[in-house]
């Protein structure tokens, strides 16, 4: 279960990146971001800046509200 909304963003930020078969390499060039501060969003590791939330967004081409939409139950045992 996804408990905090960090974990939530980190679910979303994977989720919409394979959804785009992104490695998370491609992904931080694009959002001109660390690949290893990628993999720590994922996995809600850190604390991310509103500004860092911006980029992937934009990097993955989605609004950055999509990424804070909890998932449901039927789309995680999709992934």
């Amino acid at each position: 279960m996804l408990s905090t909304l960090r974990e939530v963003l980190g679910y979303n930020v994977r989720a919409n990146r394979v959804a785009r078969k992104m490695s998370q390499e491609q992904l931080g060039f694009a959002a001109h971001l660390d690949r290893t501060f990628v993999s720590q969003v994922e996995r809600a590791r850190v604390n991310i800046s509103v500004d860092n939330i911006e980029k992937l967004a934009k990097a993955l081409e989605v609004d950055p509200s999509r990424l804070f939409c909890r998932p449901t139950e039927l789309e995680r045992q999709e992934t």
